[in-house]
């Protein structure tokens, strides 16, 4: 079983900057495609950015410019740098990671609060 923990969230202005961290437990971490879903209140969670294996990024729309994933495989930590924050970006974001290949299995975190409000 592997151990997903978020951390970084809080009360920010808009237009402010939050920069979120997630540590996935286990020797793996190198195969595992990580990413950052958000789900604000009476809405679907979605998929805010993800990163390969390889380190290749993809973002949803509405964050391309303003957000960047990173990981560090030597710390088993994803990163996602938040800037120019909206008060549309108030959600819980929570890490994913998942294995491309069997098993398939994928593993969350509990979440963290971002709220972007003045």
């Amino acid at each position: 079983q592997v151990q997903v923990v978020e951390s970084g969230g809080g009360l920010v202005q808009p237009g402010g900057s939050l920069r979120l961290s997630c540590v996935a437990s286990g020797s793996m971490f190198n195969r595992y495609t990580m990413g950052w879903y958000r789900q604000a209140p009476r809405n679907e969670r979605e998929l805010v950015a993800q990163i390969t294996t390889g380190g290749s990024p993809n973002y949803a729309d509405s964050v391309k410019g303003r957000f960047t994933i990173s990981r560090d495989n030597a710390k088993n930590t994803v990163y996602l740098q938040m800037n120019t924050l909206k008060p549309d970006d108030t959600a819980v974001y929570y890490c994913k990671a998942s294995l491309n290949f069997p098993p398939y299995a994928s593993f969350s975190g509990q979440g963290t609060q971002v709220t972007v409000s003045s």
